[in-house]
């Protein structure tokens, strides 16, 4: 698969991750903070734009759009 393939630039995205067995993914907000932080600098570095986004203790969700690095990788 070519990496246009996996990803166009504007095209929207609902990400979503969670626990195995439903189990916390966030230990406290120190925590959340570092996630955030460190998903900021992926979208920086990919351009991708994130339109919003929300954690819960066990699963987390973005909506995001994809930027001219055309994908993530």
């Amino acid at each position: 698969m070519n990496p246009e393939q996996i990803d166009a630039a504007g095209v929207l995205h609902h990400i979503i991750a969670r626990g195995i067995e439903r189990r916390k993914i966030f230990r406290d907000d120190p925590d959340r903070y570092d996630f955030l932080n460190r998903m900021g600098l992926v979208f920086e570095q990919t351009q991708t734009a994130c339109y919003a986004w929300a954690l819960m203790p066990n699963h987390f969700h973005c909506q995001t759009s994809g930027g001219s690095a055309g994908h993530a990788g």
